[in-house]
């Protein structure tokens, strides 16, 4: 029998259940715990599997929204049998609230006036699927807790579409974990691009390769297997057509780890392998790796960042990982849609190089651009610095 959660726990839970959904695509990773109602004290009665809803440590929820209402107080605190459990596994699949709910009635699990605990404000939309919001409402749930408003002007709306139907609605529990669970999501959404992470691999002194051009390899094999596994994480791997004339680089997703599983326990049947994208307006050899065989290449013939992350939206792109040179690392940073930086440095001084960014205007140190640094980390004798931009927030 499983214990027993709290909303906090519900909604910890949900998160790490999201995760087991893929973070790459046009969709946003959504978990859901579904429980007993508050009044529904007693132990009995059939729950999901137990490896789905064991306890998961939550941290305190933040206040209910102004306007919100719902469970609040030493409510929120009691814990309650878990119902069911569901996640969003991908574009085209059903949602985790549907999910969640379609276990539950496999199981004969009645949920009339419980409570759904979801990660993102449930959708009012029908695209590849159904309106979660009214399928929670047909299910005769009383209460949903959510983490993260849905921005998208398209999908959103479930939250008010419930409250006018009596359901109550309690929003940002969780907040600040489910915003950095969707931040690639919710800042391609907001900003009505792809999220853009530039990737560089450098000297102590800043070169990614020696003056004759030479760069292989300045990092050293965990870190290049480590930036493999982040490409099989991104929806396109960006570089310039200088690149594809000195590499010829295939741009596939080569992660060093054992077949991945998904949230289900099932080998899945490939590495994704994102969509590889060269801008520039040189032309494209026929015979270049990076065209591939799978369909998968994109050549834009521009050199217009602004354009590029127009037509990559286009094509649902939501994360964009930029591996190009100096030219291109450069016009992205100039244009101030980097969001986010993986650089890769080695212990080795090159001297005379070629340097990761070129010119970016500036003539004295109050000109630098600063980042934040979110996280360090040791990949063999090299360092990963994981930076973000710093912004006003949304």
């Amino acid at each position: 029998m499983d214990a027993p959660l709290t909303l906090d726990e519900a909604m910890a839970h949900a998160l790490d259940l999201a995760r087991r959904g893929p973070a790459h695509g046009p969709n946003p990773q959504v978990g859901c715990v579904i429980l007993a109602a508050d009044t529904d004290t007693s132990s009995a009665g059939p729950t999901s599997d137990a490896s789905e809803t064991a306890d998961a440590a939550g941290e305190v929820g933040a206040a209910a929204a102004p306007g919100d209402t719902g469970t609040t107080g030493t409510a929120a605190q009691r814990a309650r049998r878990v119902l069911a459990v569901g996640w969003h596994r991908g574009a085209g699949t059903p949602h985790a609230e549907a999910d969640a709910l379609a276990r539950a009635s496999a199981s004969g699990v009645d949920v009339g006036g419980a409570t759904a605990v979801v990660t993102l404000e449930p959708c009012n939309h029908t695209g590849r699927t159904g309106p979660c919001a009214q399928a929670l409402l047909d299910a005769g749930v009383a209460e949903v807790v959510v983490s993260v408003g849905d921005p998208n002007p398209v999908a959103s709306g479930g939250a008010e579409h419930l409250r006018s139907h009596g359901v109550a609605v309690r929003s940002g529990l969780l907040a600040d974990e489910g915003e950095e669970l969707l931040r690639v999501w919710l800042t391609s959404v907001r900003t009505g691009r792809p999220f853009v992470t530039l990737k560089t691999a450098t000297s102590l002194d800043g070169c990614v390769a020696a003056a004759d051009g030479s760069s292989r390899w300045i990092t050293g094999p965990q870190s290049r297997g480590h930036a493999h596994t982040v490409r099989a994480t991104v929806d396109a791997i960006l570089v310039g057509t200088g690149t594809v004339l000195a590499d010829d680089p295939t741009l596939t997703a080569r992660p060093p780890v054992p077949e991945p599983v998904s949230g289900d326990g099932v080998p899945e049947p490939a590495v994704h392998q994102p969509l590889r994208v060269v801008v520039g307006e040189r032309e494209v050899s026929a015979d270049a790796r990076v065209r591939g065989d799978d369909g998968r290449f994109v050549h834009l013939a521009t050199h217009d960042v602004h354009e590029v992350l127009a037509r990559l939206a286009a094509l649902e792109v939501r994360h964009v990982l930029v591996e190009g040179g100096p030219t291109v690392a450069t016009a992205f940073v100039t244009a101030r849609v980097v969001d986010e930086i993986h650089s890769y440095v080695a212990p080795v001084l090159v001297g005379d190089g070629r340097r990761a960014v070129g010119g970016l205007g500036g003539q004295s140190i109050d000109d630098a651009v600063r980042w934040s640094t979110s996280t360090v980390e040791r990949l063999g004798d090299d360092v990963l610095l994981v930076a973000r931009a710093v912004r006003p927030p949304p």
